[in-house]
């Protein structure tokens, strides 16, 4: 008797956990059908304010009270005065119907973390129209860049994105820490300046697609596989039929195309590159990659932005994707199975810079 109590309180127990997570699915679905509209939003964060906290937390440990109280004391008195001059020009603005040159100019920095599909551009997308909305001549962006590139039409969208800016007269640079290679340099020579670490990652100018075979796996398990397309080359190589040499040479045709608009994509915007040296699917580091003209300036982001941020307003604009209760509670387990599959799948068929 005990032992069929106790079995009955472990059923009691695992019956109230399962009722538990299908009440939460249940609930996770409702949010997600309530807010789906809700996509995401910005988030500003003011890095020159970030860097004076900083700055000002250290000399508290560095100076004594008596110098800290004097040099607040007189700035507090510049900053007074500098407002007043302000104010008084917003006044006169105001009358004069124009308020488009108050405001002294800004950089704003984004940043781009790229996965092999690229689908970070959707949050690029909104930070530059964001920044679009609000620009004002002598506004500057700087972008944070790390990515080994992906799909081809992804990081095409990305340097897209990257060209609206341009369109609009703001002035980009474009700053690698790590590694910006391949599609990830299609997206840095849209830049007026590229800015490299000294042992950043850069170039990969080459296109490339890969994928398993199985055919001979399933003929030896007596399985067969079926194809069925419309169009002489509607699909060229296949993970499961047997591949022929007129499907290769196709394929072989269709990357070298794509390589051949790579090229002319990079020598629009950066000119002066010799291509047939650097466009040979090699990478260098920051300071070959100096010499090869592939950018123009060794440094790191840090360095940009902590310059910028002693003289003018510096801030971090970044869009924010409201993920669904559901796809929090899934995990990256699914996430990283979707992406396996995506790279060999995909590989397969399209190629990839």
């Amino acid at each position: 008797m005990e032992f069929l109590f106790d079995y009955g309180l472990f059923l009691a127990k695992i019956a109230t956990v399962v009722i538990a997570l299908v009440g939460i699915l249940v609930l996770a679905k409702g949010l997600n059908g309530r807010h789906g509209s809700q996509k995401g939003e910005l988030e500003v964060t003011d890095l020159t304010e970030q860097y004076k906290n900083t700055v000002h937390q250290l000399e508290e440990h560095l100076f004594d009270k008596p110098l800290l109280k004097a040099r607040d004391k007189a700035t507090k008195k510049e900053d007074k005065e500098k407002e007043k001059a302000r104010q008084n020009e917003i006044k006169k603005a105001a009358k004069e119907g124009d308020l488009s040159h108050v405001r002294e100019s800004r950089l704003f920095v984004i940043d781009f973390h790229g996965s092999i599909d690229a689908r970070e551009v959707s949050s690029l997308r909104e930070e530059v129209s964001a920044i679009i909305a609000v620009a004002i001549e002598g506004d500057e962006v700087l972008l944070r860049l790390e990515t080994g590139g992906g799909m081809v039409h992804g990081y095409g969208l990305a340097s897209s994105q990257l060209d609206r800016l341009k369109s609009a007269g703001i002035k980009l640079t474009i700053s690698v820490d790590k590694v910006a290679a391949s599609g990830g340099y299609m997206m840095a020579c849209v830049a007026d300046k590229i800015i490299s670490a000294p042992f950043a990652i850069v170039g990969s100018i080459g296109v490339i697609a890969q994928l398993p075979n199985f055919s001979k796996v399933l003929k030896k398990h007596d399985i067969e596989f079926e194809q069925i397309t419309a169009g002489e080359f509607k699909r060229t190589l296949t993970m499961f039929g047997e591949n022929t040499d007129k499907a290769r040479d196709k394929f072989q045709v269709e990357i070298e195309e794509t390589h051949g608009l790579f090229k002319d994509f990079i020598a629009i915007h950066r000119p002066e590159l010799d291509l047939e040296k650097v466009a040979t699917g090699e990478h260098w580091f920051g300071n070959q990659a100096l010499n090869l003209g592939l950018v123009d300036e060794i440094g790191t982001s840090d360095d940009f932005i902590t310059h910028a941020c002693k003289d003018r307003e510096v801030l971090n604009v970044r869009f924010v994707q409201r993920k669904k209760l559901a796809e929090k509670l899934a995990g990256a387990t699914g996430e990283a199975a979707d992406n396996l599959l995506l790279k060999w799948v995909s590989r397969g068929q399209r190629p990839f810079m």
